[in-house]
């Protein structure tokens, strides 16, 4: 049998593995419930899936995040273990299609959101599917402390209770002790085994700065600190806005959000992975499950309602080890809005209640109808046709999700969909008519089993590559097919789902149970004010603080946030700082001079003082220090 490191060269080809990862992977081999806290780069999809492929047969994983569903699913199949998801953009044919395959062992993942588990169809699949490894990623949506509560997640346990002999793993990127100890309750863990990493990132330098123009600021910083960077906005129209304003000033920018097409953003990440594009503007739809190790800085261009998400997208930054900047920007508007946000996140009973009625009158679901049922949901239609805000109306639907009444996702891929609706003589006068489709005909019947008479999904790609031919001639050839009457086809589409968990009710009996939902929103203004405390804190350590958070009680300082540099900058008197500063601006303005050259040419003053100085200097943005030591002079 292979061990755990085997399996990591062969189909990661990584040497060793990254902190924790073995530790891990061996408590889950030696049949542990193991509970692992891995911050955002941490690696923690190797930490299921090297057991996964040890354990044999199959895994299964449960996940809230269809996008890093599918990212992860071609990531394995690219390496050569078979995967495979089920995700609302599937048919019952094709689910029923993968669950039969995951029953005869063809796969050794198998992917799912944790609604899927309650569906009749997968119930029915519980009993023959070999279950060895059962994976609840995204642990922290089981607690109703944590910051993106699931109710699905709460009905996790009982199906664990049907795979006997399946082992356990539960991992998250943030959790608080409180949330950690509500995930071991809730999932019924037994003897858990519970490993954290420390949340310090010791390359990686907190700044927050108070701004007037934050535009500003970031193409200041960006002509400071070079390499790929990220800047998160909190709404979709100021992606495009800054991305613009960026490439007006040379920086190579692009936007990104979820209400593009996902053509368009698999094209704009691509070209940002390969350094096509130097900074992706975007909201928080970007970044989860994407591999780049080489990402120099993160800006905040607003601030995020909650620590916990601030954390996961500023560690994005400097996976790679090297030094690394994340960057917080604010102004005084921007600490009043967050605190009357509570208002907006959390509306009246009324209000739900109205905002419910109108969704259901959109969808035309009668009273006592609708249970199981996904609805195409187009958003921008209904807040337009109702009068409705798009914040009031997201909000909304995060609460009816957390009352169980219904599932919403924002962006569902449906690939192209076709049924042969004619017989096999059909088939055959239209190949004699036209010959040239012919072979388009026989690569759609040869590769889609049960295409005839059932509607399945195709993707066009593939069918190119078979018959060697460019993609519009297989979208021409579906068309014809289609005028003639020989398939039923769907194009594939991306659109906004809704289904409804529970049969629709009238408006004024629809239940909300205020007391958990008053709760909620006291914990979310509790979040909101740790925060906006990070935001104005200008005198503790910044990296110590979010640790501290998150439960780990070191009281060592980072020695590189804004906050330790302004406290070294005080060691040194104005005099030292100044004279430090002119030999150095005198030394490295021509050309770059290593660390060691500086110090030895410094013999007045300590190294220590000195390097205190550096650090407030590459703080002030005065001086860049390169990976060979080597300083530059920037003004």
């Amino acid at each position: 049998m292979s061990t755990p490191k085997e399996i990591l060269q062969q189909y990661w080809k990584h040497p060793s593995f990254r902190p924790l990862q073995e530790e891990i992977i061996q408590s889950v081999l030696d049949g542990h419930d193991t509970l692992a806290l891995l911050p955002t780069g941490g690696g923690k999809s190797v930490c299921f899936q090297v057991p996964g492929i040890l354990l044999g047969e199959l895994c299964l994983v449960i996940s809230p995040l269809i996008a890093l569903m599918r990212d992860q699913v071609d990531n394995l199949n690219n390496k050569g273990i078979a995967a495979a998801a089920l995700h609302s953009g599937l048919t019952f044919f094709e689910v029923k299609k993968i669950l039969l395959d995951a029953a005869d062992g063809v796969y050794q993942f198998l992917y799912c959101s944790p609604e899927r588990l309650e569906s009749k169809l997968f119930i029915e699949y519980i009993p023959v599917l070999p279950v060895r490894l059962l994976v609840i990623d995204e642990a922290h949506c089981i607690s109703q402390w944590g910051y993106d509560f699931r109710p699905p997640y709460l009905r996790i346990a009982s199906t664990r209770n049907l795979f006997k002999d399946a082992q356990l793993i539960a991992l998250t990127a943030s959790a608080t002790p409180l949330v950690q100890q509500d995930i071991i309750e809730k999932l019924e863990l037994k003897q858990t085994a519970v490993f954290q990493q420390s949340f310090e990132r010791p390359n990686l330098s907190y700044s927050v700065f108070l701004v007037d123009s934050k535009i500003n600021k970031i193409v200041d910083i960006l002509e400071k600190v070079t390499g790929s960077s990220i800047i998160y906005c909190n709404n979709r129209k100021q992606t495009k806005k800054i991305a613009e304003l960026l490439s007006l000033q040379g920086i190579a920018a692009d936007f990104y959000h979820a209400g593009l097409s996902q053509q368009v953003r698999e094209m704009k990440q691509q070209a940002w992975i390969q350094n096509k594009v130097r900074t992706i503007v975007c909201t928080n739809a970007f970044g989860m499950g994407i591999d780049k190790p080489d990402v120099r800085i993160v800006i905040h261009h607003d601030v995020t309602d909650c620590l916990e998400n601030y954390y996961q997208e500023a560690g994005r930054a400097g996976r790679d080890g090297k030094k690394a900047y994340a960057v917080l920007l604010y102004q005084q508007k921007d600490i009043a809005d967050l605190l009357s946000n509570s208002l907006k996140k959390f509306p009246t009973i009324k209000v739900i209640k109205q905002v419910y009625q109108a969704i259901a009158d959109y969808l035309q679901i009668p009273v006592g109808n609708g249970e199981g049922i996904y609805y195409s949901f187009d958003f921008s239609t209904f807040i337009r046709n109702f009068k409705l805000e798009a914040i009031l109306v997201m909000n909304v639907l995060k609460v009816l999700e957390q009352e169980d009444h219904i599932s919403f996702a924002e962006n569902i891929f449906l690939p192209t969909q076709v049924a042969f609706v004619t017989n096999k003589e059909g088939i055959a006068n239209f190949e004699i008519a036209f010959p040239e489709i012919e072979p388009i005909i026989k690569a759609l019947l040869r590769t889609y089993e049960g295409i005839i008479d059932n509607r399945v999904s195709i993707y066009e790609q593939q069918i190119a590559k078979i018959c060697k031919l460019p993609l519009e001639k297989i979208t021409a050839a579906l068309k014809l097919l289609t005028t003639h009457g020989i398939i039923e086809y769907m194009p594939k589409k991306e659109t906004p789902q809704i289904q409804f968990l529970t049969n629709r009710a009238p408006a004024e009996y629809l239940v909300i149970h205020q007391d958990a939902y008053l709760n909620r929103k006291k914990l979310y203004e509790e979040r909101v004010n740790t925060i906006i405390k990070y935001t104005k804190d200008n005198t503790n350590c910044r990296s110590r603080y979010i640790s501290n958070y998150f439960g780990d009680s070191s009281e060592k300082n980072c020695g590189i946030c804004d906050n330790c540099l302004n406290a070294k900058k005080k060691k040194l008197s104005p005099k030292e700082l100044d004279t430090i500063e002119q030999k150095l601006k005198q030394q490295a303005n021509s050309k770059p001079i290593t660390v060691n050259e500086f110090i030895h040419s410094m013999k007045e003053i300590t190294t220590e003082k000195i390097w205190s100085a550096l650090e407030f200097l590459q703080s002030e943005e005065k001086i860049q220090i390169n990976d060979l030591q080597e300083i530059k002079w920037l003004n």
